[in-house]
């Protein structure tokens, strides 16, 4: 069994406030080939643990919903930090939470109680870096957003543990991503 840690940018770090912005289609088909190519080689069970949030770990399960029906051996599990983590989410925020959770193999929380301090996310880290065998991140180190807390974490984790794999897309991939995307849109519309 494989098991992949997804997270990334929150969508507003992006500049994204609306999914049908081409950045969104983008990175999608980023994660879909990271995907593939972790799964071509596998008949074995395989993972894909994200968390909840608005941008790349919302467009990971979504890409993974996208190719499962290619992938038996794919399962797409979404954890929570903590209990009431999206209460100050706007309605259509948790709605459409609520309709991707419908949509895991399995969803759930590291923590069942309410948020009360950093720490409930440091335990969150250390439980994606325990159950996960690998991680990809979508994030730049020279842009620093939320998700520089994971990219140390998980740094300071392979330390200790040289066969914990990581894989990052930085701004630079994703530039030559869109336009490979974008040569693919042209050749499709001159058919």
């Amino acid at each position: 069994m494989k098991r992949l840690w997804t997270t990334g940018y929150r969508a507003y770090e992006l500049g994204v406030f609306d999914e049908k912005d081409p950045k969104v289609a983008v990175i999608k088909d980023v994660l879909q080939k990271q995907l593939r190519y972790q799964l071509e080689s596998m008949s074995e069970e395989f993972w894909l643990i994200t968390g909840p949030q608005m941008g790349v770990e919302r467009w990971s399960i979504e890409s993974a919903l996208t190719i499962k029906a290619d992938y038996p051996q794919l399962k797409i599990a979404l954890m929570e930090p903590y209990a009431d983590f999206a209460a100050r989410w706007n309605e259509n925020n948790q709605a459409s939470l609520a309709a991707i959770k419908a949509q895991v193999d399995f969803a759930g929380r590291v923590s069942e109680k309410k948020y009360e301090s950093p720490e409930q996310l440091r335990a969150y880290q250390n439980f994606m870096l325990h159950y996960t065998d690998g991680a990809l991140l979508i994030y730049d180190p020279e842009r620093e957003g939320k998700t520089v807390w994971d990219w140390r974490a998980i740094n300071r984790y392979r330390e200790q543990n040289a066969d914990y794999s990581m894989r990052m897309i930085d701004f630079d991939e994703l530039q030559e991503a869109a336009e490979e995307y974008s040569e693919r849109l042209r050749e499709t519309d001159e058919e």
